[in-house]
């Protein structure tokens, strides 16, 4: 089972900013795919920003466009995939989860689909207070 690693979660003030990483195997093809979602307290899994990791394809969130970024810094056999969150609201408070897996979509919107990913972090939990 494929495994990755997250960190960089926290607490941080209305306004501020946070980085998360999220470590895990690579692997080629045009398929692969690496997302982050979240999940506050009482409501669904919902997901953030997803990328094709070997073609560069991106999708946010309406809610975080513009102010989430990711990023990926790819190795031979590994991938880092990171989110740089600025101007951070109350309703960003959630567990973050990193997510990976391969699938072929032509609506972008799909990419932010959790059913459509095999593969899981533990979470990292971000709190943002006013």
């Amino acid at each position: 089972q494929l495994q990755l690693v997250e960190s960089g979660g926290g607490s941080v003030q209305v306004g501020g900013s946070l980085t998360l990483s999220c470590a895990g195997p690579r692997w080629d093809g045009p398929n692969e795919v690496m997302a982050w979602f979240r999940q506050a307290p009482g409501k669904e899994r919902e997901g953030v920003a997803s990328l094709y990791y070997n073609s560069g394809r991106l999708k946010y969130a309406d809610s975080v466009r513009g102010r989430f970024t990711i990023s990926q810094d790819n190795a031979k056999n590994s991938v880092t995939l990171q989110m740089q969150m600025n101007s951070l609201k109350p309703e960003d408070t959630a567990m973050y989860y990193c997510a990976s897996g391969s699938f072929i979509t032509n609506r972008d919107e799909n990419m932010l689909r959790a059913n459509l990913y095999n593969s899981w972090g533990q979470g990292t939990q971000v709190t943002v207070s006013s």
